[in-house]
């Protein structure tokens, strides 16, 4: 699935969005592991990532060849500070009208507008990949990504209070959203 488009952020700076492409693979590893080393509220620590740089060229090439998945990443000044997309929750029958969203924003970006734009996006191109149903997870504590979530028409729908356990051995709860597309 192919997505692009250039939009100003709220600092007047210029940001395309498009997919992730097999040569944005450094940049966009290097912006995952900067993005899970500032926040508690993604689903990794940094020193979890497994991945190389060419597993993640692989990764966003087979997100930009395919129908129903998409990996968008926001470049602003040459950076890579975002990314999001989302994914099948299955292909049986029964569960393949749902994908799973994600996103992760470097904090020195929070407030430009990039997430909402993001979100929007993921969600135009759920409906183009004929999904009927958007999914999400995220910790009740990040009151941003919640309120961002809500305003782009996701409810609530449960909570999990052990959802995530931190490494000192505390939990975070989640709070799983849907969004009927």
């Amino acid at each position: 699935m192919i997505f692009e488009r250039t939009m100003t952020l709220s600092d007047g700076r210029e940001c395309i969005l498009r997919n992730g492409r097999y040569e944005d693979g450094e940049a966009v590893l290097e912006s995952f592991n900067a993005a899970h080393a500032q926040t508690d509220y993604l689903l990794t620590y940094p020193e979890e990532s497994t991945f190389t740089v060419e597993d993640e060229r692989k990764y966003l090439q087979e997100k930009t060849d395919s129908d129903n998945e998409i990996e968008i990443i926001a470049i602003v000044d040459g950076a890579v500070p975002a990314t999001a997309g989302f994914e099948a929750v299955g292909r049986s029958i029964k569960i393949r009208h749902r994908c799973d969203f994600g996103i992760s924003v470097d904090r020195a970006y929070w407030g430009l507008g990039i997430g909402k734009a993001l979100t929007e996006a993921c969600i135009e191109c759920a409906v183009k990949a004929g999904y009927e149903q958007m999914e999400l997870q995220a910790v009740s504590e990040n009151e941003r990504a919640l309120e961002l979530y809500r305003k782009a028409g996701f409810t609530e729908f449960g909570r999990n209070p052990k959802g995530f356990r931190e490494k000192e051995g505390g939990y975070q709860e989640l709070v799983y959203m849907r969004l009927e597309l």
